[in-house]
């Protein structure tokens, strides 16, 4: 709270005295105190930027850099000032004037220009070229980086708000290093603008000293001289300063939590012993040569090899050493919120063997969570359905090369995919070698060809299909089967929210309506699980919101929503505008509508079972013959009797389409392939 209230008030403060500085007249007690805070804020930051471990630790640099060089600029002109106006610009000028420039005014001047050029030409150049490069490929990274932070909260290696967070440090770099690009044009302002102001206060003081003082060329040149290189040293030091600052955090890259500069250094140059050693005794050797200084080069080449020697020992000391136990983590208090996230159940859950792991490894060539979220994405667009994210886990249970698909924690679905293979589907596969199996989605003959023969396998005219298609198509198909199960009551109303957004009206009506959200969920979850997209929601609610104003029967309301999908479910199963269709003959409709007794769920057909195995299986007959002939053939009914028919069916014939007269779109063509009929069915 205190370090707040400084931020918000001191330091504003302090940057608007700053500027004032550039106007208003100082004494030079006080112009010596802030030098002297200038150099050792400059030290301060050089220190600061050797043990930051990652450049966003240090994220007010580039902020920093801007007020530090009004800071120092300012000086500089009060300096000014003062040698111009007095002849004196403080204690600590005078000081460094004399220190540096001793009884040579050419010598003075030249270091001064020497460290110009240092900070100009070496350091802030090269700080300033690393900048530009790293926040260019920072914004080039971005993309691929996003990409990686939804894989992995697709695949549930981190949840929402890790996500959130990891997204907003790659902004933070992204916005840092463009910062950075820009901020080190400061110090490469601030070296030309020490150089003009040197140069100004040389011939100004000439000027001043001749003209106003009445002093000798000498003796002006000498005083002015020394005051101008004095005022030049003590802002140059610290800017040089800011700039081996600038650099190391532009070149910094990152290293573990704790680690820093002068650590990460020791310890990298100790695991490269052996280079150290090599170069001790080769500049000890030099040392030997007749005519060069012996001492310096064998003094150097000892120590540096004796250093070597001892990193050598601490490396095999550290390989030696047992690892230390890991302290036991405190215990998580088993509070309510603990215990409510470690029972949460994933609505889907991918679990893989240990040889799959691959799969998932971009590193590896691993695109089976991309392909995850282009599968999330496909089946949005075409059902309506946005799906929970895909919680992917290794599994050490599993058998090697096998996976397992489950809903709300329940296997639902398993399959192969062995490492090194293709699975190849089609005729001729006998031919090939491998291991013979089943399309998971299908049931279709297949074999699992080893990866070296895959080129054959596609000579021989055969599908071949990699293991994350496999994985990924079997995915689909299962969450196609079970999209109602996927969608909560939560994911309905943020439906209905976006709805809201661009058909106010239809949300309203709901209301009027006194239509539940449970009621609207369970039409919706039943015509997903018949393959019906709810893509249309205004359409449905429209159909839904009047229905319910008569009644509140739930087929009847499932009726009115697949009256109104009508032409959308005919266009799902008709080949070229002709929808082949499987009816019931008169008698058999007319008895089924009189067996029809509330259940539960829902009207029920209560025949005889037999009765009822015999319809089941005329209509696979049926559907059996188109499906091979190529068509996808749907059974049409009466409106009263579909719904119970279709809970008949559901099981034994889950990929038929079981229709009413009333769906049917004038838009396609009917071709009848059978009609289904019986005798004697009676009610019970």
């Amino acid at each position: 709270m205190r370090s707040t209230r400084i931020g918000n008030i001191a330091v504003p403060a302090a940057v608007v005295l700053v500027v004032g500085m550039l106007v208003i007249p100082m004494p030079t007690f006080l112009l010596d105190a802030l030098i002297t805070i200038n150099i050792t804020g400059a030290l301060i930051v050089l220190l600061m930027s050797m043990h930051v471990s990652r450049p966003l630790d240090f994220s007010v640099f580039p902020s920093l850099l801007l007020v530090a060089t009004m800071f120092r600029l300012s000086l500089n002109v009060s300096a000014t000032r003062l040698i111009l106006t007095r002849g004196y610009a403080g204690t600590v000028i005078q000081s460094f004037g004399h220190f540096v420039v001793g009884q040579s005014i050419v010598v003075g001047l030249v270091i001064f220009l020497i460290l110009i050029v240092i900070q100009f030409v070496v350091i802030n150049n090269g700080a300033g070229r690393v900048a530009e490069v790293a926040a260019r490929f920072t914004l080039d990274a971005m993309p691929g980086k996003q990409m990686a932070i939804d894989a992995d909260l697709n695949a549930g290696i981190i949840n929402a708000s890790e996500a959130r967070e990891r997204r907003k440090r790659i902004a933070s770099e992204a916005d840092f290093y463009g910062a950075m690009d820009g901020a080190s044009k400061f110090v490469r302002g601030d070296a030309v603008a020490a150089l003009v102001i040197v140069l100004i206060n040389l011939i100004a003081g000439f000027i001043v000293g001749v003209v106003l003082h009445h002093l000798s060329f000498s003796n002006s040149i000498n005083k002015y001289s020394l005051l101008s290189v004095g005022d030049g040293l003590v802002s140059q030091i610290p800017a040089l300063l800011m700039s081996i600052s600038t650099g190391l955090v532009v070149t910094r890259a990152a290293g573990e939590d704790d680690s820093n500069f002068g650590s990460d250094l020791i310890d990298q140059f100790s695991k490269q012993n052996r280079v150290l050693f090599m170069a001790g005794i080769f500049v000890a050797i030099i040392g030997l040569i007749p005519g060069l200084p012996h001492v310096a080069f064998l003094l150097v080449g000892t120590v540096v090899a004796v250093a070597a020697e001892r990193a050598r020992r601490i490396a095999e000391r550290k390989i030696l050493e047992p690892p230390k136990p890991e302290t036991p983590s405190q215990p998580t208090e088993l509070t309510p919120e603990t215990l409510a996230g470690e029972m949460k159940v994933d609505a889907l859950e991918l679990e893989l063997s240990f040889d799959l792991i691959d799969l998932v490894d971009p590193a590896r060539g691993g695109d089976l969570l991309e392909r995850v979220r282009g599968l999330r994405r496909k089946i949005a667009s075409e059902k309506g359905i946005v799906i929970p994210p895909v919680r992917t886990r290794d599994n050490v249970n599993l058998e090697s090369g096998s996976y397992v698909i489950r809903l709300h924690g329940v296997e639902i679905a398993q399959g192969t995919a062995p490492m090194g293979h293709v699975l190849a589907i089609g005729d001729g596969i006998e031919d090939l070698p491998g291991e013979p199996t089943r399309e998971p989605v299908f049931g279709l003959s297949a074999k699992w060809v080893p990866a070296e023969f895959r080129h054959l396998a596609v000579m021989s005219g055969v599908t071949v299909i990699d293991r994350s298609s496999v994985i990924t198509t079997h995915l689909g198909e299962v969450v196609a089967s079970n999209a109602g199960s996927l969608l909560s009551r939560q994911q309905l109303k943020s439906i209905i929210d976006v709805v809201k957004t661009t058909d106010p009206v239809v949300v309203e009506e709901i209301g009027t309506a006194q239509v539940s959200l449970a009621e609207i969920q369970r039409v919706l979850c039943d015509l997903l699980d018949e393959g019906v997209p709810i893509k249309d929601m205004v359409r449905i609610l429209e159909a839904v919101t009047e229905k319910a104003k008569q009644t509140k029967d739930y087929d009847s309301l499932l009726d009115a929503a697949r009256v109104a999908l009508g032409p959308a479910i005919c266009s799902i199963y008709a080949t070229d505008s002709v929808l082949s269709v499987i009816t019931l003959d008169s008698t058999l409709e007319h008895a089924l509508a009189e067996s029809l007794k509330p259940g539960e769920d829902g009207l029920v057909l209560t025949i005889d079972p037999q009765q009822a195995e015999i319809i089941v299986a005329e209509v696979t007959r049926f559907a059996t013959e188109a499906e091979q002939q190529g068509k996808s053939p749907v059974l049409v009914c009466g409106s009263r009797i579909r719904p119970a028919l279709r809970r008949l069916l559901k099981v034994p014939t889950p990929r038929l389409g079981v229709l009413s007269t009333s769906e049917l779109s004038s838009q396609v063509r009917l071709n009848r392939v059978g009609v289904v009929s019986l005798t004697g069915v009676k009610a019970a």
